[in-house]
């Protein structure tokens, strides 16, 4: 029988590190970010649109942010709240106290989001872009966002700045996105 009172659980990352996975490649790094929070808020018939936690909600293809708080529009009166650093608090119950009659989930547990900047402006964002998802780099533009394939993968990615991208895929596949990521950022060398 386990004695429960020794029993230690120890959080892992979606990679399965005590601490987030970085690597570098040239001027880009990329970066796990075992912090970001997420929820999905959907209006329900009959109800206004929110502004949780003050932020705008964006429009088809966008994303916004305030603070440390941010939406990517998924789909007509659906977003993806994101909640930075807010990962170990019970986001979903905190966004749904701010939009009364939507449908709130959690689903920070579902994904991983890996973090992409860049020390020589956005070149090297674009060069990585071209190589990663099927959509054409400069129409993905600052504050904007969509889901697209990745080998063979359903992935989310956000243009946060001109240097600075996120992709959001599905934890379970956190190992094979952080490859083809790691991977395309080294060929750009």
């Amino acid at each position: 029988m386990t004695d429960l009172n020794t029993l230690q659980l120890t959080a892992t990352t979606a990679l399965g590190g005590t601490l987030p996975q970085e690597a570098r490649h040239g001027a880009l790094r990329m970066a796990e970010n075992s912090g970001l929070a997420l929820a999905s808020l959907t209006l329900r018939r009959g109800t206004t649109q929110p502004a949780p936690f003050g932020l705008a909600l964006p429009g088809p293809g966008a994303w916004g942010q305030a603070g440390r708080h941010a939406a990517l529009w998924m789909g007509p009166e659906q977003w993806l709240i994101e909640g930075e650093g807010l990962a170990e608090t019970d986001f979903a119950t905190a966004l749904q106290g701010q939009c009364p009659g939507c449908s709130v989930t959690e689903q920070t547990d579902g994904f991983v989001a890996f973090e992409i900047t860049s020390e020589a402006g956005e070149a090297p964002i674009l060069a990585l872009l071209a190589r990663l998802v099927n959509i054409a780099p400069d129409r993905l533009r600052p504050g904007m966002g969509t889901r697209t394939g990745l080998e063979h993968m359903s992935v989310l990615v956000i243009r946060r700045a001109p240097d600075r991208l996120a992709l959001l895929g599905l934890r379970s596949a956190a190992a094979t996105l952080w490859h083809a990521l790691t991977t395309a950022a080294a060929r750009l060398g």
